[in-house]
């Protein structure tokens, strides 16, 4: 057993956001670290992830999760080292994935943990092209939207952890046309040359609208939305009868203090026969197998890139966190320490 730390920094909610979140409503505190109890493991992190859905959990509504309590540590993925086992099925050294982020050490129940291997895959892609966003991407792609080869695709946010992965997985599953949107010429760029866009815009550059109608003159089938807004007006306005849509985020009013109006032409729905699903990529754990063993050889095969933008120390988690909702990220945003 490693020597036992004493205290261990980890990040509180101390007051609820309304609107942007502010430095104010967070603390760094250091806490004493509580030996690990039978069947439980500690880990000392060494990747932490920071994810657009973390500020609903900051609010204190009724959701899928609970929220953040307040004057306590937040969660969110985290992979690490374990250095005490109280655990017969972990042992010291071996690494984890767990959900207990946010903090410099974390006691776990061993049985809410995985094992992952950095012989295979950078720890970090545990949490991004092989963990949590990757499962989103392939889920809701496949699953959600039901793709089929010769689709057209649009992507919203195409260069973040998800949209990334959604738009190259098109492509290798044999999409007709693929396209994103992102929030600068040099994600553009990125989506294009790299991630094999057939093509890529820059919302801020003019009416979404119309850039998509330019991008995809016959129409598309399928969107992923993680933006919302006016990314999804003028996805329903650029669909094809019988289009789907698999609605993963709607980062565009996550910050908003005032209810946001729906999108005015939500009546194609009707005239088009549309589908639009939401997505929690809980609901969708049993494709975890299958996706690692595809998503593992098109990353050894190099038919699957993926970038990171990694922000070094937990005492810089919150400028991460709203740097990321920001939009200053390019692929999986990742707070990182303690090697």
């Amino acid at each position: 057993m490693s020597v036992q730390p004493k205290t261990g920094r980890e990040w509180h909610l101390v007051a609820r956001p309304h609107g942007w979140p502010k430095p104010e409503d967070f603390a760094l505190r250091e806490t004493a670290v509580p030996e690990p109890g039978p069947g439980q493991i500690l880990v000392r992190n060494i990747h932490l992830s920071v994810d657009p859905y973390m500020r609903g959990r900051m609010n204190d509504v009724k959701s899928y999760t609970p929220p953040f309590q307040l004057d306590q540590p937040m969660e969110g993925g985290a992979v690490g080292e374990v250095i005490a086992s109280n655990a017969d099925t972990v042992a010291v050294g071996d690494h984890v994935l767990h959900g207990l982020g946010w903090r410099e050490y974390a006691v776990v129940d061993a049985k809410r943990t995985a094992k992952v291997d950095p012989e295979i895959a950078p720890l970090s892609a545990y949490l991004g092209v092989l963990g949590m966003p990757g499962l989103t991407a392939y889920a809701g792609l496949f699953e959600v939207a039901a793709f089929k080869e010769g689709d057209t695709v649009f992507v919203s946010g195409a260069a973040g952890a998800v949209g990334s992965q959604v738009g190259q997985m098109a492509k290798i599953k044999g999409a007709a046309r693929v396209i994103g949107s992102a929030g600068s010429d040099e994600k553009v760029k990125l989506l294009v040359e790299e991630y094999g866009f057939d093509a890529a815009f820059n919302y801020k550059n003019g009416p979404v609208a119309a850039q998509l109608k330019e991008a995809a003159p016959d129409g598309i089938d399928v969107y992923f939305d993680n933006v919302g807004g006016e990314h999804l007006e003028a996805a329903l306005s650029s669909f094809n009868v019988h289009g789907r849509a698999t609605i993963c985020g709607m980062i565009a009013q996550y910050n908003a203090t005032e209810p946001t109006p729906a999108p005015r032409n939500l009546a194609h729905v009707i005239g088009k026969r549309l589908r639009l699903q939401g997505i929690l990529v809980g609901d969708h754990a049993a494709l975890q197998p299958q996706f690692v063993a595809e998503v593992g050889e098109w990353l050894r095969e190099g038919k699957l890139q993926y970038r990171e933008t990694v922000v070094e120390g937990i005492e810089n988690a919150y400028d991460a966190f709203v740097g990321l909702l920001r939009g200053e990220n390019t692929g999986k945003m990742i707070v990182s320490f303690a090697n």
